[in-house]
C-alpha cells in the first residue's frame, strides 16, 4: 500500500510540473543541419517507438475486429509508446457523403485502449493499390475512375500492380478531379472532427504511399519527383487545412512516394502549416522480395543521405512509417537490424515498425507474444519525451547502456523527463541537477532543475 501512495503522489507531481505549460506546440529550432524536434503540449521534445496496427482481412460490420486492447498493453508492456492506427476510406465512407458512425466508434474504441495504456496514435489513412476497385483496400470504389483503362493482378507481386494503367489513371482522377478532391477533404473533415480532442491522437497521416501516373519516357524517379511537387504537395495542403477546420494542434504527416526507398530524394515542396512531419518508409526492394540484407550494398547509408534532404531544406521533424524486412531471420539481418536501428536514431524522431501482430511474416511477435527473431533489437531504452534540449542520446546495444544528455528548460518550460524501458531490470542515475522522480517498471520520471545540464545514465542489470 505504501507503494501504491507514493506512486500515487509522483504521478500527481508529475501532472502538476506539467499543467502550468500551456505553449502551443511547435518544431523545436535546431542548429546547423540537425533535425527539427516533434514535440508535445507541454513543449518537450518526443521520440516515438511502435508498430503499425492494422485490420486489412475484415470490412464491414467486421472492421477493425481484429485489433484488441491485447495490442497496445503488449505494445507498452514491450516498451513501445506509439502506434500507428490503418484506418479505411472506404470503411469510412461506403457510399458517397453517408458516413460510417459504428467505424467512427471502432476507431474511437482502439483510441481508448491506447489511452489507457499511454499509447500515442498516428491515425493512418491507409491504401494499397489504391484500393477495393483493384482488391486491396483504401480509396472507395465510387471514388476510382479508370478511362477503362487495364488491370492485370499480380497476386505474387502486388506492389507491381501499382503501375497497372488503371491504377495509375485512378490516382491522377483523385489528385485532380474537383468533386474527389472535395470528397477527400471532407473525409479527413470527419475524422478530424471526430478525434480532436482524443488524448491518445499524436496526428493523422494523410495518405499511406502515394503514387500515380507515369507520362511517356519518363524513368520511375523522375515521375516521383514530378508527382510529389505537382500533385502530391498541392493535396497535402488541401487536406491539412480541411483537418485544421476541425483540430488546430495536431501533428500533420506527409509521405513521398513510396520510391525514395531507392535512395531517391523526394519532389516534395513545402506544405503550407505549422505542423508538418515528413513520414516516409523505409523498405528495400530486394529485402522486400525475400532477399537477405548485403552490408556492402551501402543502402542504409544512400537511404538517409537522400531522405534528410527535405526536413533539413524545410526545417520539418521525421518519423518513419512503416519499415522491417520481410524474411528477418536470414544470417545478415542481425546486423540489418543493428545498423537500422543506429541510423534510424540519428536522423528521426521516431519510427513505427511494420507490424505488431501475432505470427508469421512481417508480424512483430509470435503466437505466444515473443519476439520473432531479431525484432527483440527493436526494443530499446529511450527518451519518450524530454523537458528541455537534447544535445544526444545513444543506446550501446552491446554494452546495455542508454545515454541521454539535455540541457533542461528555463523556469517556465516543463520539468519532467519521461524514460521508456524494455523488459529487464535496468538502474538509473541522473546527475546535474536531476533527479529520478518516478521509476516503475518499464517507465521512468526525470526531474531536472531549471537551465541544468541533465546526463541520464540507463544500464542493464
Amino acid at each position: 500500500m505504501l507503494r501504491t501512495r507514493t506512486t500515487l503522489a509522483a504521478t500527481l507531481v508529475v501532472a502538476a510540473l506539467l499543467a502550468p505549460t500551456s505553449a502551443r506546440a511547435e518544431p523545436a529550432e535546431t542548429g546547423g543541419d540537425a533535425m527539427p524536434a516533434l514535440t508535445d503540449e507541454y513543449g518537450r521534445v518526443l521520440t516515438l517507438r511502435g508498430w503499425n496496427v492494422e485490420d486489412k482481412a475484415n470490412r464491414g460490420d467486421a472492421a477493425l475486429s481484429a485489433i484488441t486492447e491485447k495490442h497496445f498493453r503488449d505494445l507498452r508492456a514491450k516498451g513501445f509508446g506509439f502506434a500507428r492506427l490503418l484506418v479505411f476510406w472506404d470503411d469510412l465512407e461506403p457510399r458517397p457523403g453517408r458516413y460510417s458512425q459504428t467505424y467512427l466508434r471502432k476507431i474511437e474504441r482502439i483510441l481508448d485502449w491506447a489511452e489507457k495504456y499511454d499509447v500515442k496514435v498516428l491515425v493512418d489513412a491507409h491504401q494499397d493499390v489504391f484500393g477495393p476497385a483493384f482488391g486491396h483496400r483504401g480509396v472507395p470504389a465510387w471514388a476510382t475512375r479508370t478511362d477503362g483503362l487495364p488491370f492485370t493482378p499480380h497476386p505474387d507481386d502486388w506492389f507491381s500492380e501499382y503501375f497497372e494503367p488503371a491504377v495509375q489513371r485512378a490516382f491522377t482522377h483523385l489528385y485532380e478531379d474537383e468533386d474527389l478532391r472535395r470528397a477527400q477533404a471532407r473525409m479527413w473533415r470527419v475524422l478530424a472532427d471526430r478525434f480532436e480532442d482524443h488524448p491518445a491522437v499524436l496526428g493523422y497521416d494523410l495518405i499511406n504511399e502515394p503514387m500515380g501516373e507515369l507520362r511517356e519516357g519518363e524513368d520511375l524517379p523522375t515521375a516521383a519527383r514530378r508527382i510529389e511537387r505537382d500533385q502530391l504537395t498541392p493535396m497535402y495542403d488541401r487536406l491539412a487545412d480541411a483537418v485544421r477546420s476541425a483540430d488546430r494542434d495536431a501533428w500533420v504527416f506527409v509521405e513521398p512516394t513510396p520510391i525514395v526507398g531507392e535512395g531517391v530524394p523526394t519532389g516534395l515542396g513545402r506544405i503550407d502549416d505549422p505542423k508538418v512531419v515528413y513520414a516516409p518508409h523505409f523498405y528495400n526492394t530486394g529485402m522486400e522480395a525475400g532477399a537477405d540484407y548485403d552490408p556492402a550494398a551501402g543502402w542504409i547509408e544512400s537511404y538517409e543521405q537522400a531522405v534528410t534532404l527535405y526536413p533539413k531544406e524545410y526545417k520539418v521533424p521525421v518519423v518513419v512509417g512503416e519499415w522491417g524486412p520481410l524474411n528477418n531471420s536470414l544470417p545478415n539481418m542481425n546486423r540489418f537490424y543493428r545498423e537500422a536501428m543506429a541510423s534510424l536514431g540519428r536522423y528521426t524522431s521516431g519510427w513505427a515498425g511494420y507490424v505488431w501482430c501475432y505470427g508469421g511474416g512481417y508480424c512483430a511477435v509470435d503466437g505466444t507474444g515473443a519476439f520473432r527473431t531479431n525484432k527483440e533489437l527493436t526494443a530499446e531504452p529511450y527518451a519518450e519525451a524530454v523537458a528541455g534540449t537534447v544535445r544526444s542520446a545513444a543506446y550501446d546495444s552491446g554494452a546495455g547502456v542508454y545515454r541521454l544528455s539535455y540541457d533542461a528548460a528555463g523556469r517556465r518550460g516543463p520539468r519532467v523527463t519521461e524514460l521508456s524501458l524494455p523488459p529487464g531490470d535496468w538502474r538509473i542515475t541522473a546527475r546535474g541537477g536531476a533527479r529520478v522522480l518516478r521509476e516503475d517498471r518499464g517507465r521512468a520520471s526525470i526531474l531536472a532543475t531549471p537551465g541544468a545540464r541533465v546526463t541520464v545514465t540507463v544500464t542493464r542489470g
